[in-house]
């Protein structure tokens, strides 16, 4: 799954004490953010694999700090705290604006957003996903039904974006300019060229991806108020 994983931040953001629509899409996708950051440095690994799965050639061989449920739970648990802390925090002025269970909540909500991820992927990945980072290895295997997963995908994404649009009252062309964004680059996803192995190009792609989604949606709720 690719966008699809906003999903859940494109929902929570309409939540009276969520955070920013930018920071949970950071978080939506904090485990690849994570997993493709290690991959750079051969901590996490993957290798292409034509027809693993049908609609994906990466074989997630060894990717125990991300993608097992254990390590989905400690990068939520550690959105948490973070997100807590700052909301804790001040806007410059030096006084406390935001009372503590307020700021909890913002923790909380950031963090779940964090370990859907796991949950999401589980639908879709053949199994290479882990509870605790060792076997067994689990996944649905959606990939294996492109006449399922990706109208599944499709209608959960933007499903989910038009939820966000009606209830936060985002700008038309701003949304319109997200949804085009994320369309675009599943579609690049699905049925673009695909690398023969894994390179360094592999991470800085997937991270330039993810990094212009956030810019979008920073764009799209940048002088909105919440209710």
């Amino acid at each position: 799954m690719f966008i699809g994983h906003f999903a859940p931040a494109l929902v929570a953001a309409t939540h009276k004490d969520a955070p920013r629509l930018p920071v949970l899409m950071v978080a939506a996708q904090l485990v690849d953010w994570a997993f493709f950051s290690l991959l750079l440095f051969g901590v996490e690994r993957m290798r292409i694999t034509p027809g693993i799965a049908v609609m994906n050639p990466m074989d997630l061989y060894h990717m125990p700090y991300t993608h097992s449920l254990l390590g989905a739970l400690a990068f939520g648990g550690g959105t948490t705290v973070i997100v807590w802390f700052i909301a804790r925090m001040n806007d410059g002025g030096g006084t406390t604006v935001v009372a503590w269970p307020r700021a909890l909540i913002a923790g909380l909500i950031a963090g779940a957003v964090v370990v859907s991820h796991w949950f999401l992927d589980l639908l879709v990945h053949v199994p290479d996903l882990t509870l605790t980072g060792s076997p067994p290895k689990l996944g649905f295997g959606l990939w294996n039904y492109p006449a399922i997963e990706m109208p599944l995908e499709l209608v959960i994404t933007f499903g989910a974006l038009w939820f966000c649009w009606k209830r936060l009252a985002l700008p038309a062309g701003r949304v319109a300019l997200l949804g085009g964004l994320l369309f675009a680059l599943q579609i690049f996803n699905w049925f673009g060229p695909v690398e023969p192995e894994v390179t360094a190009s592999t991470s800085v792609m997937a991270l330039a991806a993810y990094g212009l989604v956030t810019l979008a949606a920073w764009w799209a709720v940048r002088d909105v108020a919440k209710g």
